[in-house]
């Protein structure tokens, strides 16, 4: 999860021209109210003070708050979580406003962070405020969720119920027909993290107590095929595809477009955000599937052949010279510009570009190297191409074994009655931005990049109407 693969990433699309392609902005910083919208407080700000150099004063908090194995606590921790979660809100923003039709953010989709917690070094959960966010516009979000592992803590986070309070401001806004549906193909058995994730089944204590807590219920109906489906009025709504290893290409692709065309059929959702982590590609460090990238890629081509506002973000990978090919490949593809070479690039063509460009890793702060140093780290090759190869995978999941799963899913899905029509009468400001005073700025203080940005007025970042925050009334 380390940030050398973004750079990559962001390396490779420059040295494709794909930025030319479309608009790049830089997020703001997630306040910490904005993180509240879904996190408790008293975690955000936990976060906020937490150091390495304090850690050690904290030993129940971080007990508390599943920080350590996992989810080290490491220098800057809190500005990293901002960022990748005010590139998630933003982007949502953008589609709310019709300023965009993708938006695309791959430093987040880290979909295991809980309310209260962390858990696989996912800390916040931009994901879900992400789908807080479209949820103002949309009566109906749905979450797609291809990285090898279980993307538990958005399932969790909407798996009670099919409303939504959204309460800011001390205004509570209650859209009763507010709902979000996920689903989530995955590795599942084997005691693979996190270990849930099954189509039917899920003992797990601690969302029994959740449970009974959220809804204030006196049921005792809390068997173990009761959950994993979501429960209540979320009941049905939470969809999952657990997998075995060295699930391939055919397979993979065949049993995605059918669940997923039934969902959207069935569902009708108004936006779509799709999780894309890379650790579902063969030869991940830690996953165990064995898709191409071309593989990969075509649960994006096929998402995006809906034509709904489409909120696209990274997630897992830890082979990070794959990554990079894999999410430079489905930028590509969301720009409908084919690469057909970006998995066998030369070497000497990349070079090429990057000195064109004058490209370094300098601008993030992580290396100073040349582009020379940097395209030989990405190859990681010393030859003259960038080959992905598949790996010899034994593919445990027997046809009869995926027919039984889809059968499944489908028998759950004509549970749920075909969405109805919503209109939704009011929707609550975008989020809270801090009063900023010029005259209270110290001038000898020096500003972040980020404090800069925010008071630069660009005349293609803003629009007219009465969602218009930066209007100002001139007497």
């Amino acid at each position: 999860m380390k940030p050398h693969r973004l750079c990559m990433t962001h390396h490779l699309v420059l040295s494709y021209d794909l930025h030319k392609k479309m608009e790049i902005y830089r997020p703001h910083k997630a306040y910490p109210v904005e993180l509240a919208q879904f996190h408790s407080a008293d975690y955000v700000e936990f976060l906020h003070r937490i150091t390495p150099d304090t850690q050690h004063l904290f030993r129940q908090e971080l007990t508390k708050y599943n920080l350590g194995e996992d989810c080290p606590v490491f220098e800057n921790l809190f500005e990293f979580c901002q960022i990748y979660a005010g590139g998630t809100i933003d982007a949502a923003r953008r589609l709310n406003n019709q300023l965009c039709d993708i938006a695309i953010n791959w430093a987040g989709g880290l979909h295991h962070a809980k309310k209260c917690e962390a858990s696989g070094f996912c800390y916040i959960n931009d994901l879900v405020l992400g789908i807080l966010e479209l949820l103002k516009y949309h009566a109906r979000v749905l979450y797609i969720d291809i990285d090898v592992h279980h993307g538990d803590g958005v399932e969790e986070a909407f798996y009670f119920t099919d409303r939504y309070n959204l309460t800011k401001y001390f205004i509570l806004v209650t859209y009763p027909d507010v709902k979000v549906m996920t689903v989530s193909f995955h590795k599942f058995g084997d005691l693979f993290f996190p270990g849930t994730g099954d189509v039917k089944v899920l003992i797990n204590v601690f969302l029994c107590f959740l449970y009974l807590y959220l809804l204030d219920a006196n049921t005792t109906d809390l068997s173990p095929g009761a959950l994993e489906i979501g429960e209540r009025e979320g009941k049905f709504y939470a969809i999952n595809v657990p997998l075995k290893d060295g699930i391939d290409d055919t397979s993979f692709t065949r049993l995605f477009k059918t669940i997923i065309s039934k969902v959207v059929e069935t569902y009708a959702p108004g936006a779509i955000v799709l999780q894309c982590g890379a650790d579902s590609l063969a030869g991940d460090r830690l996953g165990c599937f064995n898709l191409s990238i071309d593989g990969h890629a075509e649960c994006v081509r096929f998402v995006k052949k809906f034509n709904l506002p489409l909120l696209v973000t990274g997630g897992g990978g830890y082979t990070k010279e794959n990554v990079a090919r894999c999410w430079t490949v489905e930028t590509g593809i969301l720009l409908d510009t084919e690469l057909p070479n970006a998995r066998l690039d030369t070497f000497k063509l990349s070079l090429a570009r990057a000195n064109q460009h004058g490209l370094s890793c300098e601008i993030y702060g992580l290396y100073d190297i040349d582009p020379t140093t940097f395209l030989r780290m990405v190859c990681n090759l010393p030859d003259d191409v960038l080959p992905f190869s598949l790996i010899e995978q034994e593919n445990l999941n027997s046809k009869s074994y995926l027919s039984t799963i889809k059968m499944q899913v489908l028998e759950n899905l004509r549970s749920i009655q075909h969405a109805p029509s919503v209109q939704m009468q009011e929707v609550p400001p975008d989020f809270y931005i801090p009063e900023f005073d010029e005259d209270e700025q110290n001038p000898d203080e020096r500003m972040d990049q980020h404090t800069q940005d925010k008071q630069i007025q660009r005349d293609d970042e803003f629009y007219e109407g009465d969602n218009d925050n930066d209007h100002m009334d001139v007497g």
